[in-house]
């Protein structure tokens, strides 16, 4: 993308120059929401954003959209400073409020699932494609600190994407690859006051936890810097593995298609002579591929051959099998753990299948369900020689 390449000074106060390859990406767009909480990061994110909106003929309309969660009685006087600083800008403000029961545990999270679809709301009732957001390299750089504790896969060693979708609205972070240090310098050169949330102190929550150790790792080159360079040198792998899987779908979707036509054959499959390379575009006819009859075929459930399934290599069989259980399932994403473990009992079930006693010729093979599991909403089965995924039935209720 164009705003991502930046000076290497970080104490530096952001230039006109630099905030417009900052905002480039996002010139064309109709309308953009700025999700601006009061606190350095995102005050740097409004006031840049409208000297960069003064630079253009025309360009996006912005909306800056402050969201309080109703966790700290300062909030509101924040967001009322906010709305004014916005108007002095000459730029629309609105303030979203988290109002209902907040949760005892688990309360970052869910603060930041509401504030995510408060943001999203206020974007599309403003005609606003995009949600800019004023994530740093540090945040980055904890974010990939905290998912590499908790064992994430390479997905989410990742950590923040530049741009994604996220509740019907694209989510965007220009500062992902800017120091916090810059933002607060180009604050104080523009005489621009802003608060502290005391809970970005609270070591009781883990990113101010994490922070207290990120000097120590600093010393050993574990700065901020590299470890947002890690992330992205992730995100470049996991984009080439998810490549990678994009073939293997469609290969196991041709795959049915050619083997449900007259006078073929789907027992002449070799598992064993299948390797990476039946990934490539060469291995299957593209134009042979009906999209539009397998997008209407795969609406209530996905079923492919085991076999072939089983001889592509395990973190293609892995991603495969977590995208469509987050596909058909009804109880949000899967978590990773449990979709390996998954993995795991039917790699064993498909062994189990391909050692048992062949049929006679002429004879069918009989159908036998071999593993039945739900996950995350999903049904998955080994029936025979094929996998199927789809919607699990509705919980049965306990008797009151």
């Amino acid at each position: 993308m164009v705003g991502s390449a930046m000076p290497d000074d970080d104490h530096s106060a952001i230039s006109a120059h630099d905030a417009k390859r900052l905002f480039a990406d996002w010139k064309a767009a109709p309308a953009i929401v700025l999700a601006v909480s009061g606190g350095p990061d995102s005050i740097a994110l409004m006031w840049l954003a409208a000297r960069w909106r003064r630079t253009l003929a025309r360009g996006p309309r912005l909306i800056v959209v402050t969201v309080d969660h109703g966790l700290r009685t300062e909030a509101a006087a924040e967001a009322r400073e906010v709305k004014r600083l916005a108007h002095t800008l000459d730029l629309p403000h609105r303030t979203m409020r988290w109002s209902g029961a907040k949760p005892k545990t688990g309360l970052p999270a869910a603060a930041r699932t509401a504030r995510y679809r408060l943001l999203a709301q206020a974007a599309r009732e403003n005609g606003a494609t995009h949600v800019l957001t004023a994530h740093t390299r540090d945040d980055q750089a904890e974010t990939l600190l905290m998912r590499l504790l908790r064992g994430s896969g390479i997905g989410g060693l990742a950590a923040m994407a530049r741009q994604s979708e996220r509740d019907g609205v694209l989510l965007a972070r220009p500062f992902l690859n800017v120091s916090k240090s810059r933002l607060v310098a180009t604050l104080k050169k523009a005489k621009i006051g802003f608060a502290e949330d005391p809970t970005n102190r609270d070591t009781g929550f883990t990113r101010p936890r994490l922070r207290t150790v990120m000097p120590v790792l600093a010393v050993e080159g574990g700065d901020a810097r590299n470890l947002a360079r890690l992330a992205s040198r992730l995100a470049r792998a996991n984009a080439a593995v998810e490549v990678l899987v994009d073939g293997a779908e469609r290969y196991l979707a041709l795959r049915d298609q050619q083997a449900s036509r007259p006078g073929s054959d789907v027992r002449s499959f070799d598992a064993k002579g299948f390797e990476a390379k039946s990934f490539e575009a060469k291995s299957f006819d593209a134009k042979s591929f009906d999209a539009k009859s397998f997008e209407a075929r795969s609406f209530e459930a996905r079923s492919f051959d085991a076999r072939a399934f089983a001889a592509m290599p395990e973190e293609i069989r892995l991603r495969l099998l977590l995208r469509t259980i987050n596909r058909f399932g009804l109880e949000g994403p899967a978590e990773l753990g449990k979709v390996e473990a998954l993995l795991a009992a039917l790699d064993q079930a498909v062994a189990g299948e391909s050692k048992g006693r062949r049929p006679k010729p002429n004879r069918p093979r009989p159908k036998q369900t071999r593993l039945k599991q739900t996950l995350a909403g999903a049904l998955v089965s080994l029936n025979g020689d094929r996998i199927r995924v789809e919607p699990a039935p509705p919980r049965r209720r306990r008797p009151d």
